[in-house]
């Protein structure tokens, strides 16, 4: 891939300005309790830094597992459960996540973190490629693909956790451990469908693609639905 300053440049706004758009929806969804600037920029932070360990067991993954199925779920898992721990090390021995909402604001705002690094990969390999006009086409019709769909899905994966590990805040320890199974299980499913259907997609069918991100829509208002019930808990 070039090392080329104007296509890094390119490629880190396109990558990470999405991204940033999406944590400021859904903060701007938690008004009566902003979290400290600090620990949000932390967290995003170090969602970025959590590509670099997944890459690569995501590669290993890749060379010791034959079926491609299998590869999607282990590779969501990875990226499922490294977002997990990442903010785990953001909050460890901290008070910041003692209320229901803070659990999936944190947790999304790790995930946009790493989606941005994601789109940055991205399209500084598609302007790579081509560094004409026709590539920076193609690369701002990856980072509005990516805007509407991966990097929402990021989002929406991590918030299922986090809604659930909300939820479940002020239970007994058994409950919050099946909360966080079956929310974590969730997350898992949810990207590992989303990845299959639109890795599938043959060519530039805009009807299926379409189709595809209709899913992860119907997803995110049930999950801003729940993300509201949350935010009531507090």
């Amino acid at each position: 891939m070039s090392n080329d300053p104007k296509i890094l440049a390119i490629a880190f706004l396109g990558g990470i300005i999405p991204a940033l758009l999406w944590l400021w929806f859904w903060i701007k969804e938690e008004e009566k309790k902003s979290e400290p600037k600090k620990i949000l920029t932390i967290a995003f932070i170090m969602g970025m830094i959590a590509v670099v360990f997944v890459l690569p067991i995501q590669k290993f993954i890749q060379g010791n597992v034959d079926s491609y199925q299998w590869q999607l779920i282990l590779w969501a898992s990875a990226e499922e459960i490294i977002k997990y721990i990442a903010i785990m090390v953001v909050l460890y021995k901290t008070t910041y996540a003692d209320e229901p909402v803070d659990w999936p604001i944190y947790l999304i705002t790790v995930a946009l973190g790493f989606a941005a690094l994601e789109n940055v990969l991205f399209l500084r390999k598609s302007l790579s490629l081509d560094q004409t006009t026709i590539g920076l086409f193609t690369a701002a019709s990856i980072g509005q693909l990516r805007f509407l769909g991966s990097t929402l899905l990021h989002a929406v994966s991590s918030g299922i956790l986090g809604i659930a590990l909300g939820i479940s805040l002020r239970m007994g320890r058994l409950k919050r451990k099946l909360y966080f199974i079956v929310g974590l299980t969730l997350a898992i499913a949810l990207h590992s469908v989303f990845n299959f259907f639109i890795i599938k997609i043959k060519g530039n069918d805009f009807l299926e693609v379409l189709k595809v991100f209709a899913f992860l829509w119907v997803v995110t208002i049930i999950v801003i639905l729940l993300f509201e019930k949350v935010r009531r808990m507090n």
